[in-house]
């Protein structure tokens, strides 16, 4: 647990492996492949060591001199939606000449520091160098150097720092009702990774025309003496029409191997917030570029989308029950963005069992998966009943 922060170091340390996965079916001892002459990075102006993006300030701060500097010119900028059927063209045109990212996939890029050459597997593309600790990233992956990698169009930066993080899940631990004594006194024994993580937004207009039923209750009076009662009916009528739905920033996880319905639930981001790509400020935290393609990514928000067509069909029906006899949606100018979004990502083992829990590193909100206490369920369960009997037998 944090006791407050750490003195600045005094020589750069060493840092483990990334532990979150690179993609699923990763494999090791695969042929690294050169990516770059050497690693991306942004040095101090005071002392020469690379600085890294700091949470708290929202600039660039040297870890061993404290020196800061602003970010560069990315906040005068505005982040653009691009034009969908446009990049499935160029894709098209680009088809059997490039190919994606697999897990499998091994590059190297030389530190700038100390000279070691540092290993990306699969989607990875920023890191820090095992040997001497300071931030190392792929470059021609995220920008518009890009060759076979659909540029990032906006990043959000890390808003909630580490040590708040930890505070966030202190009390999301404590406050598990039914999660076991050992381990609410106990916590969590881990410590959070900072992680930007690709996502796909979708914007369109649907036109959408519908038939169905319109059901309204009514309810009748049946038998007599002591087997009179009250039985609700349903009278049915016809119902139809068309209507326009404009859906806007509609998000898809474009990373494979990353817990997606803890992820979902970390909405909504403040996208609006989001700055045009800048590296700095993947400076001193994990990056992956997609491993979900632009085309697989739009076929998952159409199911988004649907869904949001259909409580809308339903609205318009109106009465008590509806039925969709028919359903034709067209989308039209559909628009995207490529961002990287702030997450924490933590993972920790009970009883033999591993959980994740996830931060979205702007708003706060946590999501995670815990142990549960049998026992204490099973109390519940028992006094529920008991409560239940009594009043029976009250009532008679």
């Amino acid at each position: 647990m944090d006791e407050g922060p750490p003195a600045p170091p005094t020589a750069p340390p060493r840092a483990e492996a990334p532990a979150f996965p690179s993609g699923p079916g990763t494999t090791r001892g695969a042929a690294p492949s050169a990516d770059a002459a050497r690693s991306r990075v942004f040095p101090c102006e005071q002392c020469g060591a690379d600085v890294t993006f700091d949470v708290a300030s929202q600039r660039l701060k040297c870890p061993y001199c404290s020196h800061e500097k602003d970010l560069s010119d990315a906040a005068r900028r505005t982040v653009s939606e691009q034009d969908f059927e446009k990049r499935l063209a160029g894709l098209a045109d680009r088809r059997g000449r490039d190919r994606p990212i697999r897990a499998e996939d091994v590059h190297e890029v030389r530190c700038g520091s100390c000279g070691a050459n540092v290993v990306f597997q699969g989607t990875l593309t920023s890191t820090h160098c095992p040997f001497c600790g300071i931030p190392v990233q792929r470059e021609k992956v995220h920008d518009l150097t890009a060759t076979d990698r659909i540029p990032v169009d906006g990043i959000l930066p890390f808003q909630v720092p580490a040590a708040r993080a930890q505070e966030i899940l202190r009390k999301w631990v404590t406050s598990r009702w039914f999660a076991p004594g050992e381990f609410k006194k106990r916590g969590v024994d881990a410590r959070f990774q900072g992680v930007y993580v690709p996502y796909w937004t979708f914007d369109a207009m649907t036109q959408n025309r519908y038939t169905g039923l319109r059901g309204e209750h009514y309810w009748v009076t049946v038998g007599s003496g002591k087997n009179q009662r009250r039985v609700r009916k349903t009278r049915w009528w016809p119902a139809a029409g068309a209507f326009q739905l404009f859906f806007d920033d509609v998000l898809v996880v474009a990373a494979k191997g990353l817990p997606d319905d803890l992820l979902v639930k970390l909405e909504p981001w403040p996208l609006a917030k989001c700055l045009p790509f800048n590296a700095e400020l993947m400076s001193g935290f994990l990056a992956r570029t997609y491993d979900v393609e632009l085309p697989e990514g739009f076929r998952a928000a159409k199911v988004r989308m649907d869904d949001g067509i259909r409580t809308e069909t339903r609205r318009r029906i109106g009465g008590d029950e509806q039925q969709i006899t028919t359903l034709e949606s067209v989308y039209d100018a559909v628009t995207y963005k490529h961002v990287l979004l702030p997450v924490w990502l933590l993972s920790y083992r009970w009883k033999e069992k591993t959980h994740r829990v996830c931060v979205n590193a702007v708003t706060g909100e946590l999501q995670g998966t815990r142990p549960w206490s049998v026992w204490k369920i099973v109390f519940l369960v028992l006094g529920v009943a008991a409560a239940v009997a009594a009043a029976f037998a009250v009532a008679k």
